[in-house]
């Protein structure tokens, strides 16, 4: 079973993406850390807001939250073994009973990082890969 590490993003639906950042930039100050596609994503160091541009009438299509997690396979498998509707594969998204959407990160392949004092106190020992280490380079959050 997979243990619960954090949670990676929370992603938002707007009418008018332009709006939305104006709206958010008058409260907050962020860097955009990409923008495409209809979203828009708010750079929060290793974590991120992001915001999906939608209709009135098509809202709730993108609105999800992601967890991080030590072992993505492990709840893949649990979950269709339960016969829970899922997304293809690389992307793990799921739905709740209550329809909440949820989206399943694993820790190794993301920026999001907890503190190694933290990964012990939690007994979990985890190792990004390149790709997830690079990005954190990138930003100059890691060594």
């Amino acid at each position: 079973m997979a243990r619960l590490v954090g949670i990676n993003h929370v992603a938002l639906e707007v009418g008018s993406l332009d709006e939305a950042l104006a709206w958010y930039r008058r409260f907050f100050t962020f860097e955009l850390r990409g923008r495409g596609g209809g979203m828009a994503f708010l750079d929060m160091g290793d974590q991120f807001l992001a915001l999906a541009e939608a209709p009135a009438t098509h809202r709730d299509v993108e609105r999800h939250f992601g967890l991080v997690v030590d072992d993505k396979a492990a709840v893949r498998k649990a979950l269709e073994q339960a016969g829970v509707e899922l997304t293809p594969a690389p992307n793990l998204t799921f739905h709740d009973p209550w329809g909440n959407a949820v989206q399943v990160v694993d820790y190794r392949e993301i920026q999001f990082t907890k503190a190694d004092r933290i990964l012990q106190g939690m007994r979990l020992s985890l190792h990004k890969t390149e790709r997830a280490v690079g990005e954190l380079r990138a930003k100059g959050l890691s060594d």
